[in-house]
């Protein structure tokens, strides 16, 4: 099927702003459009490509996964591939989901596990014999950067698992660095009176701040962290069994 001039156009144009708007935000740390502006964009984008398969591009922002590593860190590789989460703002594809679910499964085989989005900043965690490892950012899904010091800082993040029956204590799980409403608004008032740059939202805030070289820095933040995946060992069933397993650690 010929694909006309415009469509071409399109998709050219959706790339040069995609890969704008990722510089803004993972090298200047300086987003100018909003975080669900960005995804409409992609989306659009990668609606033209699924319908016009022969333009994708290796180079497309939509082959992309995660962000680009940062000089200064040494870098991770990654046991199991970390992989970004779709989104969706419509109804009609969480229908299209579901559909595609009791596709597979069969029709009242199957539940869900339903849990807040936070907006943060993915990582993963290995702990071997109980002890905190190595903590890495996802990078470009395969490799990325070891932020272990960085994540030390996190008080929610215990540098030793607890001993109970059961408890797993060699595994790698992975969720969100993320900065609460409240520090975020503490963060910017010092920062103005300053005379620094102010951070655009609370995500972009730790993500710039767990990416910071100096740990000392990343302590002052006072960011936190929600896990919400063991990756292996991973004897589940359930997603909701592996949640409560983290508890016992």
């Amino acid at each position: 099927m010929a694909i006309g001039k415009m469509i071409r156009e399109k998709v050219k144009k959706l790339r040069n702003e995609i890969d704008y708007h990722n510089y803004r935000y993972y090298v200047l740390n300086d987003p100018v459009i909003t975080d669900s502006d960005y995804d409409m964009l992609m989306k659009e984008l990668q609606g033209l490509e699924q319908r016009y398969p022969e333009l994708i591009t290796k180079n497309s922002p939509t082959q992309r996964i995660g962000e680009e590593l940062t000089g200064g860190f040494k870098t991770v590789t990654h046991s199991i591939p970390m992989l970004s989460l779709e989104n969706t703002y419509s109804d009609d594809e969480m229908r299209d989901f579901n559909k595609r679910v009791a596709k597979i499964l069969g029709e009242g085989k199957y539940e869900y596990t339903v849990e807040f989005k936070f907006d943060g900043f993915a990582v993963s965690i290995e702990y071997r014999n109980a002890e905190l490892l190595c903590a890495s950012t996802r990078g470009n899904g395969t490799v990325g950067d070891d932020i272990t010091r960085n994540l030390k800082t996190i008080h929610a993040v215990p540098l030793r698992l607890i001993e109970k029956k059961g408890a797993l204590s060699t595994v790698e799980v992975r969720g969100e660095v993320y900065m609460s409403n409240s520090v975020f608004k503490k963060l910017n008032k010092k920062r103005e009176k300053s005379g620094e740059s102010l951070f655009a939202n609370p995500r972009n805030a730790a993500a710039g701040s767990i990416k910071n070289i100096d740990p000392r820095v990343v302590a002052e933040r006072a960011l936190d962290i929600f896990i919400h995946t063991v990756v292996e060992p991973h004897p589940f069933k359930k997603h909701s069994s592996a949640m409560k397993k983290l508890k016992a650690l």
